[in-house]
């Protein structure tokens, strides 16, 4: 008698990583945009918005 296996591999655990995997560079990356664009400003802009150039280090954390 021959048997045939139809069931495959689980591939969820592996999709959700890879899901993490890239939702964790599309933060990264808007982190890194945001910084470069704050970079940009002059003091007295950065002044208005309630940062110094000081807090552009720390832009992650704000987000």
């Amino acid at each position: 008698m021959a048997a045939i296996v139809t069931s495959r591999p689980h591939l969820g655990g592996l999709r959700n990583a890879f899901a993490q995997m890239i939702e964790t560079v599309r933060a990264w990356n808007d982190i890194r945009r945001t910084r470069a664009a704050l970079s940009q400003l002059t003091d007295r802009e950065l002044e208005d918005i309630g940062l110094s150039r000081g807090d552009l280090r720390h832009v992650s954390r704000i987000i």
